[in-house]
């Protein structure tokens, strides 16, 4: 390696520290958030009997943006959210707009995650909730939801994981972000193969303090289900 590509992988390293912890991993953390309350929802109105005509209507609005959001790229997700909805009069800042795309995006895989969680749950858990008077919501929230918690843990914690990953693809909406950063200081130098090497070193370092969280996380939560 010469001076120069020495000097150029010291010299982008800390920033693109600093973006992977104040940009990249907040908008994860951000968007994951979002994104589970979304797929809470949608899983709900996927599980629950269809009984009324509204319900009816959500059923299919809810398999329409799981299908939709599925079959597509999220690159495309992204450029439509910041490049598309202008076209109509939205207009939507860089963060916000990665937000909303990661958020749709995370929704609709987790939904699934989420609703084969609830329907691992026995039936009989259903069944005892309402044999003592409570309500639909009032039995997932208290017997259901945290059995099912238990069994979504580990694929939502991949879920997630993979999300911080795909954060380099907000650089697509102009997000100075941990793999923006890298681009950057490539674009400055001409010299982009050992900046992206190192960005790809950064972003596993990252990824391997994620795992030996989340290996903690489960370990913790398989020990609740042995006793």
């Amino acid at each position: 390696m010469t001076d120069a590509r020495a000097q150029l992988v010291m010299d982008s390293f800390l920033p693109m520290v600093q973006a992977g912890f104040m940009v990249s991993l907040p908008l994860a953390m951000i968007s994951f958030v979002c994104g589970i309350l979304i797929a809470i929802g949608v899983a709900l109105v996927r599980i629950s009997p269809s009984d009324n005509i509204l319900h009816h209507i959500l059923l299919k609005l809810t398999k329409y943006y799981v299908g939709i959001i599925r079959g597509t790229p999220l690159l495309v997700q992204l450029s439509i959210v910041f490049y598309g909805l202008p076209a109509l009069g939205i207009y939507i800042d860089p963060i916000p707009a990665a937000i909303i795309g990661f958020s749709l995006n995370t929704g609709a895989y987790a939904s699934e995650t989420i609703r084969s969680a609830i329907l691992s749950v026995p039936k009989g858990q259903w069944e005892a909730g309402f044999s003592i008077g409570m309500t639909y919501m009032q039995t997932f929230r208290r017997i259901i939801a945290p059995q099912a918690f238990r069994v979504a843990v580990p694929p939502l914690s991949n879920d997630f994981i993979g999300l911080f990953k795909n954060t380099s693809l907000a650089s697509v909406v102009t997000v100075t972000e941990l793999f923006r950063v890298a681009q950057q200081y490539a674009n400055l130098s001409y010299d982009f193969l050992p900046v992206y090497i190192e960005a790809g070193v950064v972003y596993w370092c990252f990824c391997m303090v994620l795992f030996l969280i989340q290996a903690r996380i489960e370990k913790r939560f398989s020990r609740h289900i042995a006793k």
